[in-house]
């Protein structure tokens, strides 16, 4: 796959573990749910890592001195739903006080095209930096329509953060928001001829809710 320099692919040792149980069919929806809130958390100290910082006076039991905190309420998570609902609590883990907002996209079993029907954001979200998360990066079609929706409202400082992604929707996303940093855990094959990730792990959202 050709190389951009907004697309950070993960090579940790812990996250391949996990990743490795989360791809296992035998992993049952509890388990499942957990490793993806573990390596989203794993995920987000890097994702984050250049963060907007303030300066504050903190008092110890010794003398006063000058730290740095993330400002109150400049984190936003944006989950597409369903399955980036996954993410949001090891998000969460990290910035406790994040506002969370919701993209609803449904996928056109015969186009393979995203539909919007949902779209829920904090007051405010303008100024903030906002994660977007999803586990899966498959055609890239909802994620692409999913940053649309946020520049739309005014949305200037936007990550995105999966799981499992495919070279076709890396390319795409890519190319098509070469402003917003895409942070991949695993970069996977390919897709096959019905929009799935190989080898994948099937239906993210299927496995998070044990909807199959």
């Amino acid at each position: 796959m050709k190389q951009y320099d907004n697309v950070f692919i993960f090579d940790h040792p812990l996250i391949k573990h996990k990743v490795a149980i989360l791809r296992d069919k035998r992993t049952g929806m509890k388990e499942f749910r957990e490793l993806i809130e573990e390596i989203t958390t794993i995920m987000t100290y890097e994702s984050m890592r250049d963060v907007s910082l303030v300066p504050v006076q903190v008092e110890t039991p010794l003398e006063v001195t000058t730290q740095y905190k993330v400002p109150e309420e400049s984190i936003a998570i944006v989950p597409i739903l369903r399955a980036g609902l996954g993410m949001v609590n090891g998000v969460h883990k990290v910035f406790p006080t994040a506002k969370v907002g919701h993209i609803g996209m449904y996928r056109d079993e015969e186009t393979l095209e995203p539909q919007e029907y949902y779209c829920k954001l904090p007051d405010g979200i303008e100024h903030k930096t906002v994660l977007l998360v999803d586990p899966m990066l498959a055609t890239g079609g909802s994620v692409c329509d999913a940053l649309a929706a946020l520049k739309k409202r005014g949305c200037k400082n936007i990550r995105f953060m999966c799981i499992i992604a495919a070279p076709e929707g890396v390319q795409k996303v890519a190319e098509a928001y070469p402003d917003i940093p895409v942070y991949v855990s695993t970069l996977d094959r390919q897709l096959n001829e019905h929009g799935y990730i190989l080898p994948g792990l099937g239906d993210a959202g299927d496995r998070l809710f044990g909807t199959k």
